[in-house]
């Protein structure tokens, strides 16, 4: 795992990133996981776009994204949906990585202060 954001996760962060990897890893198509405290808090799946799965795991956590961290089973093609996540309130982002427009996104965590995590390796499933 490389992190590519300013600002390195800190201990909790990367135990709860690690917790929303593994469970990201059993989300089809798109998958995103948010969690806080060693829980999985909210979900987003099946949509044929990134930024819906995004949109919808907020909407299932709900203020309690505020302080969480997100999971991305495969790269996110633009910011759009790491930039609605730092909206929300997460702090840390993990996910492959490996889009030509990574440093936009990597740009979008940098300016609020969040950390993020590339894997190399991707959980998408269809």
């Amino acid at each position: 795992m490389q992190v590519v954001t300013e600002r390195r996760p800190g201990e909790p962060e990367w135990q709860e990133l690690a917790f929303a990897w593994r469970v990201c890893k059993h989300v089809k198509s798109n998958g995103i996981v948010i969690s806080k405290n060693l829980e999985t808090i909210g979900i987003g799946a099946g949509q044929m776009s990134r930024v819906d799965a995004v949109r919808m795991a907020i909407e299932k956590a709900g203020d309690k994204a505020v302080g969480a961290v997100l999971a991305s089973d495969a790269y996110f093609p633009f910011s759009d949906g790491p930039e609605l996540a730092l909206e929300a309130g997460i702090t840390a982002i993990i996910q492959p990585g490996g889009s030509v427009r990574d440093h936009l996104t990597v740009e979008a965590v940098d300016r609020v202060g969040a950390a993020m995590v590339f894997t190399s390796r991707r959980h998408f499933l269809h």
